[in-house]
């Protein structure tokens, strides 16, 4: 207007047109020349194609502004319209800024300047590779389900028009763990090429969670919800031949990890009678050879069990996952407390290993047997026999899984009553009675021990599974709870319960070697979901991360980039977000009348016809 364009001319010629250092001009342009006037969007209308135009290096001609306002005092600064397109590259030395405002009524001016971002480094994340990964993850989010299937689809079109030049599947997993935004519904595709990963975008990736799609990916997709996330350490006896040696040829923080915690786990047991052969050795020994065999031994199946789940713990840790609460069972709770950084590695390694070495030690004999029975009917059992003192309740794992646990004669006596009843029994094949009386030997040994170890207070949220609650004072602290946690009952169940109902936990990640804990968590509870690190007889790089993307596309927190270090990934460019567009403007809702034939003026507007 004749009033606002002086006034807004001559504020800039005062503010930008003086002094200025290099002797180029203020370049003036005006998004209302490009789409015309939209009042309360024309600021933000603005920032966009100033943002554009550093993103292009151009400075946009102005339109229908050939000459220019005969009401501005032009020389009194150096102000210039752009009357023609300018390019407007990167400066070796210094930035580029641009100054966008919108005035409001009564000349009221909103001014918001830009500067370019600094230029980029290289994109290169690792220009040597260290490693190389065998299941490449690709993270995709969306707003809604809609969006999210877009987002595929959009992923799939664009490798398909890549001719001759498809970036590599690291490069594509890398660009969309650290170039993209985490939205509400997720989809994790994993494949070990880019053939793979590529059809397994073609499914409905909104109804295939944890299926494997075409040429072997693997998708798994849900929504993120509230809840908190807990992991849960598995106990003696799910311990096998080869547990964590793909991990270990295949991730450096695992293998690390790994060989660290045998070191300080060999020098509490070397020269230990039983002990002659290296942990690491029999863990990775061949099936069916006298190395291997050991395992079955108290000593190397609770030593192996914890140096697995503690390599399992800086290998997700590293992902940037971290539990908001931890349990474990038997040995499982020791490791469980390294997790919550009760002890170190040293100090842990030497509880751990005088925990097997002393029990191993035990005289062989003593039995123990799951008993499908509530504890108050185990309990009524116990108290029928003619000496219950010599056996007892082990562990509770579920509302009718009971353990007991003692003399061989008289778990047989238990057995047998159990099976007159109609319950289904099983015996364990174990070598000692453990969380038994029969324990009570290496009691006093044990405590001295716990005694020199030096212990902290727990950094996350902890249930103990000798009492079944949260921590009290002294638990997991104290070398007296130790001691207790070696002969009392593992109450598994009851700390379950009060994960889920008490600490609001939504999901369990079982960090083991094969999902023993996830049974009792599904079959306890509808409102938790369960997974496990890795299973007996799949590859376990493929099984680790179809755990880490159950739990991530339910809501947990991922530092997905974080999985590709080491792997000389590059960021490329990628299709941007599919956004979901729905049409706002009205439409005419029936036919027009002409309103000269009733004698009216015609309104010449959709709207307001007769």
């Amino acid at each position: 207007t004749k009033l606002g364009d002086p006034i807004e001319a001559q504020a800039l010629l005062a503010t930008y047109g003086q002094d200025r250092e290099g002797g180029d001009p203020l370049w003036l342009g005006s998004i209302k020349s490009n789409i015309g006037h939209t009042q309360a969007a024309a600021g933000v209308a603005g920032v966009i194609k100033m943002v554009m135009a550093l993103r292009e290096q151009q400075l946009p001609k102005s339109l229908h502004a050939d000459e220019r306002s005969s009401q501005v005092d032009w020389e009194s600064g150096a102000v210039e319209l752009l009357a023609e397109s300018r390019g407007w590259p990167r400066r070796v030395e210094g930035v580029r800024r641009a100054g966008v405002s919108s005035f409001g009524i009564s000349g009221t001016n909103a001014h918001v300047i830009i500067e370019e971002a600094p230029a980029s480094e290289s994109a290169v994340v690792e220009e040597e590779p260290s490693g190389v990964l065998p299941v490449v993850p690709w993270v995709l989010s969306g707003r809604s389900s809609q969006a999210l299937e877009g987002q595929a689809r959009r992923l799939a079109t664009f490798l398909d028009e890549c001719d001759g030049s498809v970036p590599g599947a690291v490069d594509v997993g890398l660009s969309l763990a650290t170039t993209r935004a985490v939205l509400e519904h997720r989809a994790v595709v994993l494949g070990s090429d880019g053939d793979a990963l590529r059809a397994g975008l073609t499914g409905d990736l909104n109804d295939v969670t944890g299926l494997t799609g075409p040429h072997g990916a693997r998708v798994v997709s849900g929504v993120a919800g509230e809840g908190r996330t807990g992991w849960m350490f598995t106990g003696q006896g799910s311990q096998r031949i080869g547990m964590g040696r793909e991990l270990y040829d295949q991730f450096p923080v695992f293998a690390g990890a790994f060989d660290a915690i045998c070191g300080h786990l060999e020098e509490q047991l070397s020269g230990g009678e039983g002990f002659e052969v290296p942990l690491r050795k029999v863990l990775f020994a061949e099936e069916g050879s006298a190395e291997a065999a050991l395992l079955d031994r108290t000593g190397y199946a609770q030593t192996g069990l914890f140096a697995v789940q503690v390599a399992l713990v800086e290998l997700l840790r590293s992902w940037g996952m971290s539990p908001a609460v931890v349990l474990g069972h038997s040995i499982g709770e020791l490791s469980a407390a390294y997790a919550a950084g009760v002890f170190g590695p040293g100090d842990a390694a030497r509880l751990v290993a005088a925990r097997a070495r002393l029990m191993q030690a035990l005289p062989t004999g003593g039995a123990m047997a799951a008993i499908e029975a509530t504890e108050d009917e185990v309990t009524e059992i116990l108290d029928g026999l003619p000496d219950g003192s010599r056996v007892g309740i082990a562990a509770v794992n579920g509302p009718t899984a009971v353990v007991v646990s003692g003399d061989e004669d008289a778990v047989e006596q238990v057995m047998a009553v159990a099976r007159e009843q109609d319950r289904r029994v099983s015996r364990l094949r174990v070598s000692h009675a453990f969380h038994s009386a029969l324990m009570e030997p290496m009691l006093a040994e044990f405590a001295e021990v716990a005694a020199a170890v030096s212990y902290r207070q727990p950094s996350i949220t902890a249930l103990s599974t000798v009492t079944g609650q949260s921590l009290d004072d002294g638990d997991w602290t104290t070398p007296e709870y130790w001691v207790r946690q070696v002969r009392e009952p593992v109450r598994f169940h009851d700390a379950l319960a009060a994960v889920i109902d008490g600490q609001g936990v939504s999901r369990l990640l079982e960090v083991g070697p094969d999902p023993v804990l996830t049974s009792l968590a599904q079959s306890g509870s509808d409102a938790v979901e369960s997974v496990c690190v890795l299973r007996k007889g799949r590859a376990e790089a493929a099984t680790l991360l179809t755990a880490v993307a159950e739990l991530f596309v339910r809501g947990a927190v991922v530092g997905w980039g974080s999985v590709f270090a080491g792997c000389g990934g590059r960021l490329v460019e990628l299709p941007t977000y599919a956004f979901q567009r729905q049409r706002f403007w009205l439409e005419g809702s029936r036919p027009v009348t002409d309103a000269r034939g009733l004698g009216l003026g015609a309104a010449e507007h959709p709207l307001l016809g007769a």
